[in-house]
């Protein structure tokens, strides 16, 4: 059985921005090249986009995580849930929007990490006003929770034992890592989104142009 994180060899040594940087097999599902007769472009299931996955699993350790460690009535145990809800919610409905507004999607994506990125504040405030130690990104600890996330799918289920045997700094930090991990896919999804928006254009150009192939495909009298 596979060594668990138990706690952290390297305290002290913090992690930078980049840590727990998902590899090659965390990718954003890529859209087949467009048609230019079709208006609104195909979309994959939310429930198949990694990020997603993840975003999901960080809003299931953090409900467990907030209930079970902070105070009763502390504020942040409200303001923890809902950045984490949010993270996974807007990745959720800019995925379904982005059938008929690719501005959308990029919208609601950005609002998801950002969500996000204020719950990674929270789990590291968490851990430093306690002084608990911030795995270093080349941790065992840290390396063990990376090859956790290169199983797929993601759930919860892959988590559950550390969430329920560890101590609170432990499931602090392996929080930390996933939420790196969805970052940095959601920062490989908006620049794809970018492209295929600088590519293809919004619905009302999708629809000029599916016009103008209409009529230029047309048998001429």
């Amino acid at each position: 059985m596979k060594k668990k994180p138990e706690g952290n060899e390297n305290d002290g040594k913090h992690e930078n921005n980049e840590s727990h940087d998902s590899h090659s097999s965390h990718k954003s599902h890529q859209p087949p090249p467009p048609d230019p007769n079709r208006v609104l472009p195909p979309r994959g299931d939310y429930q198949t986009l990694l990020s997603f996955q993840k975003a999901e699993v960080v809003y299931d350790i953090t409900f467990r995580f907030a209930h079970k460690y902070l105070s009763k009535g502390d504020r942040t145990i409200d303001q923890m849930i809902q950045s984490a809800r949010s993270g996974k919610q807007n990745i959720l409905e800019g995925s379904k929007a982005g059938t008929t507004s690719k501005e959308t999607e990029i919208k609601l994506t950005n609002v998801g990490r950002a969500s996000l990125e204020e719950l990674l504040a929270d789990y590291r405030d968490y851990l430093r006003v306690r002084d608990l130690p911030l795995w270093d990104k080349n941790s065992k600890e840290a390396l063990f929770v990376r090859e956790l996330g290169r199983k797929t799918p993601q759930t919860f289920e892959v988590y559950r034992e550390f969430v329920e045997t560890r101590p609170a700094e432990v499931i602090a930090n392996i929080a930390i890592c996933l939420i790196h991990q969805t970052n940095y896919l959601l920062d490989q999804q908006l620049k794809t989104l970018e492209k295929e928006f600088l590519e293809q254009g919004g619905l009302r150009e999708r629809m000029t142009r599916a016009r103008l192939n209409y009529r230029n495909q047309r048998p001429k009298e």
